[in-house]
């Protein structure tokens, strides 16, 4: 595997609303690892792909957008599940823009093909890839393309 140039392997993976409840959720959808073990596996990704990661998560709206803006000079790019966020706040869009940092958007669980409200994504159209319905592999695949981003290799 072929790592990404080493000044741009740092990523952020920032959890969202709820995310601290995995382990509890419907396992039906998002599994039954907790998030400690999630980011464990993340991590374990992300090595493979000679990544960088570092963990944020919050169930604050207001903590979740001033990371953001406080990210632009200590990561290279982003991975991002705001939970139920996704779906309607603008506030976390309007950091993502202003963050301007590469971003791929993922989902433990498919949400294009649950209810009809967790479609909607308003940080969609910001991220150069959305990975939904994988479960924890997602978030490999979510990495692997953030990687290639990074490295100048996007399609």
């Amino acid at each position: 595997m072929t790592a990404a140039h080493p000044s741009r392997n740092r990523v952020a993976v920032m959890h969202g609303v709820n995310l601290d409840q995995l382990g509890r959720r419907p396992a039906g959808h998002y599994g039954t690892l907790t998030l400690m073990q999630l980011e464990g596996r993340i991590a374990g990704f992300a090595d493979e792909l000679g990544l960088t990661v570092q963990f944020f998560q919050s169930n604050h709206e207001g903590a979740f957008v001033e990371e953001l803006h406080r990210l632009e000079d200590t990561v290279d790019g982003l991975l991002l599940n705001p939970g139920a966020w996704t779906h309607y706040s603008w506030a976390i869009r309007d950091a993502l823009e202003i963050a301007g940092l590469p971003a791929v958007e993922v989902h433990l669980s498919d949400v294009d093909g649950r209810e009809e409200w967790r479609r909607v994504s308003v940080i969609r159209e910001l991220c150069v890839a959305t990975v939904s319905g994988r479960g924890p592999d997602g978030y490999r695949d979510a990495l692997a393309r953030l990687r290639d981003e990074l490295s100048g290799k996007a399609e």
